[in-house]
């Protein structure tokens, strides 16, 4: 069984910095590509940034300049470090892992459950 559970949303002031994080588990699994999204109440859910196994990171416009995304292979995490935070960024964001369990063949979306950042004063 693949679990991918995310930790650190909260609540942040205009301007501060959150660092969420991202770990995958499971017995004979390997991770590949790591995404991030997010989904503000009443909007559809967008994608934030990702990362490939090698550590190749792509981060949507809407973010840029101010989210930074990482990985540690070793500690199956991935990490979304959220600096000069706005109210906008205000969402429930969640992390997915790309995952093939040995013995298959196909490699499969894994979500975590999703963690709460609000931004306000």
């Amino acid at each position: 069984q693949v679990q991918v559970v995310e930790s650190g949303g909260g609540l942040a002031e205009p301007g501060g910095s959150l660092l969420l994080s991202c770990t995958g588990s499971g017995t004979r699994v390997t991770f590949y590509t790591m995404a991030w999204y997010r989904q503000a109440p009443g909007k559809q859910r967008e994608l934030v940034a990702t990362i490939t196994g090698s550590g190749r990171a792509n981060i949507e416009d809407s973010v840029k300049g101010r989210f930074a995304i990482s990985r540690d292979n070793a500690k199956n995490t991935a990490y979304l470090q959220m600096d000069d935070l706005k109210p906008e960024d205000t969402a429930v964001y969640y992390c997915k892992y790309d995952a093939r369990k040995q013995g298959e063949s196909q490699i499969r979306d894994y979500w975590g459950q999703g963690t709460q950042v609000t931004v306000s004063s």
